[in-house]
């Protein structure tokens, strides 16, 4: 249990990737008998994901429906992407001073 709790998304795999593994680890502890609601998973991923994703967890939190792990699968693939595209436009700003080359 301590292995699913302490997960963190760290960027070395994909997002849909990480909730495959996350959603692993929480089969096989169903398998040993303990009970993890789908719910209380869906909670453990989002809280995993790195503050970058505070937007996406706020959008969670104020809607009122509850997503699968397939809508949330889904939705963390499009939330990967616009990080992606969002993340790749950077602006350099030189200051130049006069009578310097």
């Amino acid at each position: 249990m301590s292995s699913l709790t302490a997960m963190k998304y760290d960027g070395s795999q994909s997002m849909h990737n990480h909730l495959i593994e996350m959603t692993n680890i929480a089969t096989k502890l169903r398998r040993l008998g303990m009970t993890i609601d789908d719910d209380f998973l869906i909670h453990f991923i989002l809280h995993s994901l790195p503050p970058k994703c505070g937007t996406f967890q706020v959008n969670y939190n104020t809607i009122k429906d509850n997503w699968s792990l397939n809508e949330l699968s889904n939705k963390l693939v499009q939330e990967e992407l616009r990080l992606k595209n969002q993340g790749g436009h950077s602006l350099n700003l030189v200051k130049h001073e006069a009578g310097k080359n």
